[in-house]
């Protein structure tokens, strides 16, 4: 039997269109926000990593929320800002995601970015504090974080804690 041709790896494409980015309290959400922002966020957490945990976890109503949204006004990326004290002594960012369909576009990396000039602005003179999964230390040590402390588990996936320091 004659083996198949390996698989090319995937090019990073660009998306089609800008983003239009929203950075807003809890309150502000409009239904329809609230709803998108979950449904990504359980299509990728709860179904494609299988993440055990109840994600709706009472901390949503103390953060910021960034949504960024394609030209067609489908949600493609998503963080939320969560005040300091509120997880950490430090602010912290979570729930970092990009649709499926965005990955590979460099989205991630202009979420992230977007995020942190957001948090900056918000809490300027702020250190942030993140629980980030392992696999991902080299991408955040890209926008200032470093590891503090070794590996965990957190939802059967390695997990590292993360700090940048107040800029």
């Amino acid at each position: 039997m004659p083996q198949a041709d390996p698989v090319p790896l995937a090019l990073p494409v660009p998306l089609p269109g800008p983003v239009d980015w929203a950075w807003l309290r809890y309150a502000s959400l409009a239904l329809d926000d609230l709803y998108d922002l979950l449904a990504l966020r359980s299509a990728v957490f709860s179904v494609e990593q299988n993440c055990a945990y109840l994600d709706p976890d009472g901390v949503d109503r103390q953060c910021w929320h960034l949504l960024g949204r394609g030209a067609q006004g489908q949600l493609m990326a998503y963080l939320r800002g969560v005040d300091p004290g509120a997880k950490y002594a430090e602010a912290s960012i979570g729930r970092v995601i990009t649709a499926p369909v965005a990955r590979g576009t460099g989205l991630g990396r202009q979420l992230v970015a977007e995020g942190l000039r957001r948090m900056d602005t918000t809490w300027p003179g702020v250190a942030l504090r993140i629980s980030a999964q392992a696999h991902l230390d080299r991408f955040y040590a890209g926008f200032g974080f470093a590891a503090v402390g070794g590996q965990y588990m957190e939802d059967n996936i390695p997990h590292i804690e993360m700090l940048r320091p107040a800029p």
